[in-house]
């Protein structure tokens, strides 16, 4: 199974942020819309940053209640891994936790497809292990 699979399954739709929208602004995003980060995109359509609880979190580790009034661009992750349509799963999956991320930007020829969360990637790798079982069982059954 790769990247295209789970957007296939799960939709291209992408929320997104503007760099100078409110920490709180960006926040109350994040929870109408039950997920757990944005994308940032310059004018052009690419990636600027990406934008997560996480960053909320240190935000506010960092500068306390100030943190709501900050722009999201200040900060935001600006070094955002990608990846491809035709990545596979199981090597999102090593990316994801070998870099403790949990949302990945699907790209292809610079242009945006989507975006693949930890919990997308988890899911499509149930979905794959319940129709492999459900084969087996099928196999096991008709050959005797």
């Amino acid at each position: 199974m790769h990247a295209r699979d789970i957007l296939k399954n799960k939709g291209n739709r992408i929320i997104t942020a503007d760099a100078e929208m409110s920490v709180a602004d960006a926040s109350r995003l994040l929870h109408d819309n039950r997920i757990g980060a944005v994308l940032v995109l310059k004018p052009d359509g690419r990636i600027a940053g990406i934008f997560s609880e996480r960053d909320v979190v240190t935000g506010m580790a960092r500068h306390g209640p100030a943190v709501t009034t900050m722009s999201v661009g200040s900060l935001m992750t600006r070094d955002v891994m990608t990846c491809q349509p035709t990545d596979l799963i199981a090597d999102i999956m090593a990316v994801m936790t070998a870099r403790r991320i949990r949302h990945l930007p699907v790209v292809e020829d610079g242009q945006l497809l989507g975006i693949v969360s930890i919990g997308d990637v988890v899911k499509s790798r149930l979905d794959e292990t319940a129709h492999e079982v459900d084969s087996l069982r099928e196999y096991v059954m008709t050959a005797h």
